[in-house]
Parts: structure tokens; C-alpha cells; sequence
């Protein structure tokens, strides 16, 4: 007997059908994966449950509650014992993990309406130790990794729906509605919070689970639904399932190839030099990239890879020597790396490069304005054309190029991201983080247009904490440890070669001719 039913859920936003009669069952307990491309409608229906949206039919019922979509408040889905975690948890950095744990339901006071905060710090041991948190009550939140970060506002919505619950004599069960919890977590971090998830769902909570990450789904989801352009497709066991019937239920057809071959031979010139650059924990770093070639640059967190990227682009200070093309780049300049070729998609990508408030026409034309100024007017024909060549071009799918920025998916922004730089014909594409957040689908093609940037002459260079993704994608790989490049290959590696590399448990790689400043000769 299912405890969550959702019941011919429908939206419509104008003529665009975001969810068409979609229903799913939940069991109690376990993790329930909820899966689909970006713009499958995944968002839309978790915001109709949670009250944000209300649907145009259908009805939602947890437990002995129950309620229509088409009323559906925020109101419902708490006493109903929803309770949701976002990618953005909305945790207080700031605070301490105690203040963390009670906000929104106020301190314990005392006479004279003081804080107790003995009380609040006993309170907050036992929700640490109960959910097994690695922290301390009056610890600072900005001082925890990021996945005990999670964990905190995890262990929040668990608290909050149980006391809730219970105080208003019901039975104290909740339903915990995660969406992309770890999409900006690094691999390690993300292990680190699916294995507190193992633990709650152990320990008899129900979870609806999104992600974007098919090894998650496989790895903690007991059962997966999957919708696709809006319409249920499907739910089924995971024991029955692989990675490619997954695919199929989410593309409506095999996916063969996710990755592009590799270049048998990179060209042999050099368009990028760093010769001992250091910023941030970086220290002596040596690093030649060459025309049509990708590079990764893959490190543990903190190891400075990001920072290899912006200090190139000149972002943040730097010491030593950046050439492109032999000549100089000077630190400190972006507006003079940018006219010399260089084009940055930075690891932030709605807080450092996305106008999310401005249309798809907008946040393409902000790396080339000029172009569309003539006599002091802006020439905005033109930019609307070859905005709508570019997501041609890119494979953006929208409405149209005056949709806002904000209303497209992960995917399909990060596409925005990229065409707004390729416009550029950029001699160096310097990637962070690129598929981060993104689905099986766009990935597939943000890994085509990173191929087709290679192969029309750019160097690219990918710092990635996706090893699979670096050791599938990139001619050859750099390993950054102690604060310089200690390994550097040439493709094939596997993952888990790469993660050695990383930890320095393996040994140099071994192949003709290699340093971790040139390139494989054969």
C-alpha cells in the first residue's frame, strides 16, 4: 500500500503543457528516485506538492491527508508532512549549527522572554548524534563541509515535521522531498550525504529522491520514476533496471554514445602557457595547453583547480607568467584576457555568469555589446537573429529567445553559457565544473559542443570533479596535489586511476614521452 498518491497531477503555463495526468505511488520508507531530462517537469510537480505552483487537476494524498492540486498551499503539504530540501538549502552560513537546527520555530526562552541557550545547545546534541552529524552545537554552519551542511538542513525538516506532527496529534511521520541535494557537491561529498540518506531511510524515513546523477539513483534509490515531457513514463524497481533501460525510460530512445571519441593526435602548437603561477593554494604551477585540444585538470577539494581557471582568465590575483599565443596576459584583467581570446563558464554559474532575471537574447549578447550598438543605438534585430542561431546552433531549447533566462532548465542554461562564448570564436575555452547539474541528455550535448570547439582549432581546458567525465572526455589530464601539477597523461585513464592520481596513491602514469607540461607524442 502506497503512502504518497499523487493522482493525475496537470499543469499549464499558457499553451506549453509542463505535466499531463501524471501519477506516482510512494511506498512508506525507502528512497523513492524521481527521475527526467531537464524540462521534463520533474520542478514543476515537486513545486505543486510543496504548494509553491498549484496544479490545474489532480489530487495529493500522504497518509490519511488529503488534497486537491488545484488548491494546493504550502499550508497542505506541511500538515500533510512534507517536507523539502533544496539544492540551495537555505541554511544560514553565519549562524551556529544549534540556531540552524530551531530556525523557523524561534529560540527556547526563559523569563523575561531570554534565550535559553543551554536548553538550545542540549536540543541540538541529540538532533546531531540522532542523525549522526559531524559537528558541535555551537559550531559556526560555514565552518562544516559541505555535505554536513546538507545534513543539517536535512536533519531540520526531520525535526520540524516530527515535533509538528506529533503536537498536533497526528502521527509523527514525514515524507522528506529532496531535489538535486548534491548537484554542487564534489564526488566525495556527495558519497558523504547519500550515506546519511542510506541511514534515515534505514531507519523507517520515506524520501522522494531527484537527481541528475544516475550512479546515485542506482546506488540509493530503491524505486525510480521517470517523467518525460511532462507525461509519466514509467515506475520502476531498481533491482530490475540498468543504466541504459533508465536512459531509454528518459530519452524515449537509446542513448549509444554519451562521451565523443577522443583525438588521436593533438596539434602541436602551443596557444597557452602558465609558467610558475600561483594563486590562491596554488604554488608553481606548469601548464601548456595545446590548439584542439581538451585538458583536464582534476585535484581534491580545495586543491586549486578553480583557481588554475580564474587567475588565467584574470579574476583573482595571480603571481608568474600566462602567454597566449607567446605574448603575455596581464594579471588582474579580464576585459584584456577576454580580448585576447580567452572565455571563462565559471563553477557558480547562476551567481557569477547567469542574468537570470534577463532574456536568452540578453545574456547572449553581454560578451560582445559592441557588435550591437551602431551610431548609439542597439541594433536589436540583429541580436535577436543571431540569438536564435545560436540556440539553433547549441540545441537551447525555449519558447522563444525573449524567454527569461530563469525560466529554462540547468541544461539549457548552461547551453547559454556556452554559446555566449563560442560567439566569441575564442582561442581558450576554460570550463569549471561544466555538466554540473545537468541531465544525461545535456551533458550528451554540452560534450559535443566542448568536441566541436576542440575540433574547429580551441584549446579547451575542463576542471572537473567528475572523474568519470574527465577521464571520458578530455585528450589528456593534469593531477594538481600540493598546490602544483604532480601527474600528468594522456587518455585512456579510467576513474579510478584518476582518483588515485588525486589522493597520490597511485604512481606517475607512465606513458611515452609524457610531462605533465606537454602533450603524448607517439
Amino acid at each position: 500500500m502506497s503512502y504518497v498518491q499523487i493522482r493525475d497531477i496537470s499543469k499549464r503555463f499558457g499553451p506549453v503543457v509542463a505535466l499531463d495526468r501524471v501519477s506516482i505511488d510512494v511506498r512508506r520508507g525507502g528512497i523513492h528516485a524521481l527521475a527526467g531530462g531537464n524540462g521534463s517537469g520533474k520542478s514543476t510537480l515537486i513545486k505543486i506538492l510543496g504548494g509553491v505552483y498549484r496544479g490545474d487537476q489532480g489530487t495529493i494524498t500522504v497518509g490519511a491527508h488529503s488534497y486537491d492540486a488545484a488548491d494546493a498551499t504550502p499550508r497542505h503539504a506541511r500538515d500533510a508532512g512534507l517536507r523539502f530540501v533544496h539544492q540551495n538549502a537555505g541554511v544560514f552560513p553565519d549562524m551556529s549549527v544549534a540556531e540552524n537546527l530551531i530556525a523557523g520555530r524561534g529560540y527556547p526562552t526563559g523569563p523575561l522572554s531570554t534565550i535559553r541557550w543551554r536548553r538550545l545547545r542540549r536540543y541540538a546534541a541529540e538532533v546531531l548524534e540522532r542523525y549522526e552529524i559531524p559537528a558541535r552545537p555551537e559550531e559556526q554552519l560555514l565552518g562544516l563541509r559541505p555535505a554536513a551542511r546538507m545534513q543539517v538542513a536535512i536533519a531540520r525538516c526531520l525535526e520540524e515535521g516530527r515535533t509538528a506532527l506529533a503536537d498536533a496529534g497526528g502521527p509523527a511521520e514525514r515524507v522528506l522531498v529532496l531535489d538535486e541535494p548534491t548537484a554542487s557537491l564534489p564526488a566525495h561529498e556527495a558519497t558523504e550525504l547519500g550515506n546519511a540518506l542510506e541511514r534515515f531511510a534505514a531507519a523507517g524515513e520515506t524520501i522522494i529522491f531527484i537527481s541528475h546523477r544516475l550512479d546515485e539513483i542506482f546506488g540509493l534509490a530503491d524505486t525510480v520514476s521517470v517523467i518525460r515531457d511532462g507525461k509519466m513514463i514509467g515506475t520502476r524497481s531498481i533491482a530490475d533496471l540498468d543504466e541504459d533501460g533508465l536512459i531509454e525510460m528518459m530519452l524515449g530512445r537509446s542513448l549509444d554514445r554519451v562521451f565523443p571519441d577522443h583525438v588521436e593526435e593533438a596539434a602541436a602548437e602551443v596557444v597557452l602557457r602558465a609558467h610558475e603561477v600561483g594563486a590562491g593554494p596554488l604554488g608553481n604551477v606548469n601548464l601548456e595547453l595545446r590548439r584542439g585540444e581538451i585538458v583536464g585538470v582534476v585535484g581534491l577539494l580545495g586543491s586549486g583547480r578553480s583557481e588554475l581557471l580564474l587567475s588565467i582568465f584574470g579574476a583573482i590575483p595571480r603571481a608568474g607568467l600566462v602567454e597566449l599565443d607567446g605574448i603575455p596576459l596581464p594579471a588582474l584583467e579580464t576585459v584584456a584576457a577576454m580580448e585576447a581570446g580567452v572565455a571563462l563558464v565559471p563553477e557558480d554559474r547562476l551567481g557569477e555568469a547567469a542574468f537570470l532575471d534577463q532574456t536568452i537574447t540578453e545574456n547572449l549578447s553581454v560578451a560582445r555589446m559592441s557588435r550591437y550598438f551602431r551610431g548609439g543605438f542597439w541594433r536589436g534585430g540583429v541580436a535577436e537573429r543571431e540569438a536564435a542561431e545560436a540556440c539553433r546552433q547549441f540545441g537551447v531549447k525555449a519558447a522563444s529567445t525573449r524567454s527569461l533566462l530563469s525560466t529554462l532548465s540547468g541544461g539549457n542554461q548552461q547551453k547559454v553559457m556556452l554559446a555566449r562564448w563560442m560567439q566569441r570564436d575564442p582561442k581558450v575555452l576554460l570550463l569549471d565544473e561544466p555538466t554540473q547539474g545537468v541531465d544525461v541528455t545535456s551533458r550528451a550535448e554540452i560534450y559535443r559542443i566542448i568536441r566541436d570547439a576542440a575540433d574547429a582549432g580551441t584549446g579547451v581546458l575542463v576542471a572537473s570533479s567528475d572523474f568519470e567525465e574527465v577521464a571520458n572526455l578530455c585528450d589528456r589530464v593534469v593531477v594538481i596535489r600540493d598546490g602544483t601539477i604532480a601527474d600528468g597523461a594522456a587518455q585512456p585513464l579510467s576513474a579510478e586511476q584518476l582518483t588515485q592520481m588525486a589522493y597520490g596513491t597511485a604512481p606517475a602514469a607512465k606513458h611515452p614521452s609524457i610531462n605533465p607540461t606537454g602533450v603524448a607524442r607517439t
